[in-house]
C-alpha cells in the first residue's frame, strides 16, 4: 500500500523531485506526495500514537482509492514516511529536523499530543513547512504567533470543565446547589492536563464549587493510589483525571481495585484506553470528552457520514469496539491536506499554507474552519457517558446524565 512507509530509523528512502503546476516543487516518489510525522509508536503514548497511525493510514488508503489529490492537471498519490519518536519531545524534535532537511519532506503531519506537537511545531514554522496536526489540543499552542500549524481539533481547556456545566444545571434542575459540590481531581503534569485543569479551574470558580484534592499524577501514570486514597477518606463529589490513555486506564483500573464512590467521574482518554472494555464496573457511568461522535449529522465525499467512517474503520480494524476520536481526527487531517492541495493547485508550500488559513470544509468529523491562530473554530467538544452495557451514550442535556454510584451531595 502507497502508505506502508513507517521505516526504521536510519534506513534510506529513495525520492525523487518532479515540477508540477507550472513549477512548482514538491517531494514524490513516482507520482506520490510524501508526507512526514514522527509519532509515538513506543514509550508512554504509544497507544494513542497507534490510533493516530491508524487513522492517518485509513485516511490516506481511502483518498488514494478515490483517484488521489489532483494538482496541476496530473493525479498523486498519499504517503507517509513515518519515525517513531518514542514518546520523548526532544526525540521529537531530532526527527522532525531529519524528516525536513535529510529526507525532504515539505508537508508535515502532526504527532501524538500536546508536548510533542510543542516540540515540533517550532522546527515546521522555522523551515517553512506546512503541518496539519490532529492530536495537541493545548490552548498554549495557539499563542505562540505560528502561521505553518493548524489543528483540526478542539482545545483543550474545553475537555472536562463543561463536565461541571452539565453536573451544575443537573444539580439546580434537582434543587440542589452547586456550590455545595466538592471536586477531587489528579492531572498529568504536561501542557495538555495542565490547560485541562485551568478550564476546569475557571468553571469550578464561576459556581464556587471547593477543590478539595487537587494531585499531579506520577510521571510515569503507573499509580494514582495516593489520590485516591485521599478521595475514600474526604468523599469529594466529583472525581477528574487526565493523563492521556495510560492515566485513564491506570484510573480506571484502581478505582475498580479501590472501590472509589463518587457520584461523578470524568476522564479523558476514554475510548483509547478501551476503559469500557477492561474495567467494565469503574467504567459505568463515566463521563467521557470526545472530539467527535459516530452519529453526527456530518459527511464529506470521501468517507460519507460520521457513521460511515465508524462502520469502515471497524471492518478494517475489528478489534476497536469503540473508535477513539484520536483515530478520526488523524483522518480528517489528512483529508484537510488533500483539500488544501486541490486549492492551492500547487504544492509550493507558502501557497498550500494559504489555502490551509483559508480552509472552511465539511468532514465526517465535523467542520472545520481554522482561526487566524491556526486552532479550529467551527466545531466543539462533546460528551458521552459509559453505559452497564459498555456502551457509549451522548450527553445532548444535563437530564441524559445517570449516576450510578452513591451520591454525597
Amino acid at each position: 500500500m502507497y502508505n506502508k512507509l513507517s521505516i526504521a530509523l536510519g534506513t534510506a528512502l529513495a525520492v525523487g523531485v518532479a515540477g508540477v503546476a507550472g513549477g512548482a516543487m514538491a517531494k514524490v516518489e513516482g507520482d506520490t506526495i510524501i508526507l512526514g510525522s514522527a509519532i509515538s509508536l513506543s514509550g508512554k503514548y504509544s497507544t494513542n500514537g497507534l490510533h493516530t497511525q491508524r487513522g492517518y493510514d485509513f485516511a490516506v488508503d481511502r483518498i488514494n482509492e478515490k483517484g488521489g489529490v489532483k494538482v496541476g492537471g496530473k493525479s498523486y498519490k498519499l504517503a507517509i514516511k513515518y519515525y517513531d519518536d518514542e514518546s520523548t519531545p526532544a526525540r521529537a524534535t531530532q526527527l522532525a529536523e531529519r524528516l525536513i532537511q535529510q529526507d525532504g519532506v515539505e508537508f508535515m503531519l502532526g504527532p501524538y499530543g500536546t508536548g510533542l506537537t510543542k516540540a515540533v511545531a517550532p522546527v515546521t514554522e522555522k523551515f517553512g513547512v506546512p503541518m496539519v496536526e490532529a492530536e495537541g489540543a493545548s490552548r498554549s499552542l495557539f499563542t505562540q504567533g505560528y502561521k505553518y500549524m493548524f489543528a483540526v481539533l478542539s482545545t483543550s481547556e474545553y475537555y472536562l470543565a463543561p463536565v461541571l456545566d452539565v453536573v451544575a444545571q443537573r444539580a439546580k434542575s434537582e434543587g440542589k446547589d452547586p456550590a455545595k459540590m466538592r471536586i477531587g481531581m489528579a492531572f498529568e503534569n504536561d501542557g495538555f492536563s495542565l490547560d485541562v485543569r485551568a478550564g476546569v479551574l475557571d468553571v469550578a470558580k464561576k459556581y464556587n464549587m471547593k477543590i478539595v484534592i487537587d494531585d499531579k499524577l506520577p510521571a510515569d501514570l503507573s499509580d494514582m493510589s495516593a489520590t485516591l486514597t485521599k478521595f475514600k477518606a474526604l468523599k469529594p463529589d466529583i472525581l477528574l483525571v487526565s493523563g492521556h490513555s495510560k492515566g485513564a486506564a491506570t484510573a480506571a483500573r484502581q478505582i475498580e481495585e479501590m472501590k472509589i464512590q463518587a457520584p461523578v467521574v470524568a476522564i479523558t482518554h476514554c475510548e483509547a484506553a478501551k476503559v469500557h472494555e477492561k474495567f467494565p464496573k469503574s467504567a459505568n457511568g463515566m463521563m467521557c470528552p470526545t472530539q467527535w461522535l459516530s452519529n453526527l449529522p456530518k459527511k464529506d465525499a470521501y468517507f460519507g457520514t460520521a457513521s460511515q467512517w465508524n462502520e469502515d474503520f471497524k471492518k478494517l480494524h475489528p478489534s476497536y469496539s469503540a473508535v477513539p476520536y484520536q483515530t478520526a481526527q488523524a483522518s480528517a487531517a489528512v483529508l484537510v491536506f488533500k483539500d488544501a492541495f486541490e486549492r492551492a493547485n500547487s504544492f509550493d508550500q507558502k501557497q498550500v499554507r494559504d489555502a490551509l488559513a483559508a480552509t472552511n470544509m465539511e468532514t465526517f468529523y465535523g467542520d472545520i474552519k481554522f482561526a487566524p491562530e491556526g486552532n479550529n473554530i467551527a466545531k466543539p467538544m462533546f460528551y458521552r457517558q459509559i453505559g452497564a452495557d459498555g456502551s457509549y451514550k451522548p450527553i445532548v442535556s444535563p437530564a441524559d446524565m445517570t449516576f450510578p454510584r452513591k451520591a454525597n451531595y
